[in-house]
């Protein structure tokens, strides 16, 4: 759909047609209870990184329009996002319930867009069954149910326009014979993911490059090098993390597939994108400060939106450096035997994706949360990894980014350079939300 066509969408709320909930929903108006649904549906599906952040953002989308209809407290996001049309449902005529509206958006605009997205379907039969036996007018959950796929309809519609479709046709990426560019690592050597995710459209950043990373350091095998230094220094500590170093390692790992050999057999395991995980922790804190479900749901969406322009800036960094992995250097240079405490992630080094995205949600989370939050992340349960405590979101982050050093998968300057850059986008992101009145969500 070209730009400037009119969704329909917007007014669903027919101004005065809509109404919130009268008796409780609990449960099963927790925005996180469907985010749980499709982070299972994206683990089963493996997707990438870069990808989750997209289908993420994009699930979120509908649910803010019909919640920003009603609470006129949210701007509306054609004051935040680039080119989002005017969303209208002006023949909405009969009464509906705007959170049944958002929830059930949410899982149906993913349930379109992600590939297994019709496992999903299964969760939104039981959460209809589960309003009706709490007494949800049959006329009221069908208006309801109709808005929130009309919402999820335009939703796809402008996510069709983002150039996703186009990325199968360009060029594959070849691996190249510079002694310092990225190549395939063990164990599986899978090919590189999503190499020419630059041409995506942001939805806030100007374009992929708007946020380059410092320059790197020159890429060198003189072991008298500040490279080598680098790769030496993961090296080093590898051989002794403590089971502080390692526990953190192992937490953040959030590799979508890993793969793990014994003598002919080869065994995948599925995990969150690190995306996942932020969203994850977005969820949690909002349920936690009790902000309620419809700034739960801006908080969620707009993680969502940062997560998918981090991720683009980050892509297209990692693809014009072409960095070298320290376990292909290291198994070249040094130790033939080597490896790191994490599998190593099939695209090129720099920056560091934990680093640009984690720090990009701590300083939106900070801005809408505040600082200071203590939570405890229970994310990587279901994933074998336990919980973890934190006092701060840009606690959190930092821990995140330096769990690829101790991972053995990023140099030091990936890390400090990504952290930058994701601060960066994040500020970013806050001065947009603040020039488009979107207040922090405890106030």
């Amino acid at each position: 759909m070209k730009k400037g066509v009119l969704l329909l969408l917007s007014l669903l709320l027919g101004y005065g047609h809509a109404q919130a909930h009268g008796a409780p929903l609990g449960e099963q108006l927790n925005p996180g209870k469907a985010l749980d649904a499709i982070n299972m549906t994206m683990v089963h599906d493996v997707v990438s990184p870069p990808v989750a952040g997209r289908y993420y953002a994009y699930s979120m989308l509908g649910a803010y329009t019909i919640v920003a209809t009603h609470n006129k407290t949210l701007p509306a996001l054609q004051r935040l996002v680039q080119a989002y049309p005017t969303l209208r449902l002006d023949t909405i005529k009969s009464k509906y319930d705007y959170q049944i509206a958002a929830y059930y958006s949410i899982l149906e605009t993913a349930r379109q867009m992600l590939p297994s997205g019709e496992n999903l379907a299964g969760e939104e039969e039981d959460f209809v069954r589960a309003l009706e036996k709490q007494g949800v007018k049959p006329a009221m959950l069908a208006q309801s149910i109709r808005v929130g796929k009309l919402a999820a309809v335009a939703v796809v519609n402008f996510a069709k326009t983002d150039r996703y479709t186009r990325l199968s046709a360009l060029k594959r990426y070849a691996p190249l014979k510079d002694d310092g560019a990225w190549y395939p690592t063990p164990p599986a050597y899978i090919e590189a993911v999503e190499p020419n995710w630059k041409v995506i459209r942001p939805m806030v950043i100007d374009s992929s490059t708007q946020f380059k990373p410092a320059p790197l350091v020159p890429f060198s095998k003189d072991t008298t090098s500040a490279f080598h230094k680098q790769v030496v220094a993961v090296y080093d500590v590898s051989k002794h993390l403590t089971d502080d170093q390692r526990t953190i390692a192992l937490f953040w790992d959030c590799n979508p597939f890993a793969i793990s050999t014994s003598g002919h057999m080869s065994i995948g395991f599925k995990k969150i994108s690190p995306g996942g995980h932020w969203m994850n922790i977005a969820a949690l804190v909002a349920r936690q400060q009790k902000v309620g479900f419809d700034k739960t749901v801006a908080v969620m969406t707009l993680e969502g939106i940062t997560l998918m322009d981090a991720f683009i800036s980050c892509w297209e960094a990692k693809y014009a450096t072409n960095r070298i992995r320290p376990e292909t250097y290291i198994n070249r240079y040094m130790d033939v035997q080597w490896q790191p405490v994490l599998q190593t992630p099939p695209f090129p080094e720099y920056t560091s994706g934990h680093a640009v995205i984690s720090q990009a949600s701590a300083e939106l989370l900070t801005y809408l949360l505040g600082d200071n939050i203590s939570y405890l992340d229970n994310t990587e349960i279901p994933f074998g990894s336990g919980e973890r405590a934190f006092t701060s979101f840009r606690q959190a982050a930092n821990e995140a980014s330096i769990s690829r050093f101790y991972g053995g998968i990023h140099y030091m300057e990936s890390i400090n350079n990504g952290n930058a850059q994701g601060q960066k986008i994040g500020r970013y992101m806050v001065a947009k939300l603040q020039k488009a009145s979107v207040k922090p969500v405890t106030k």
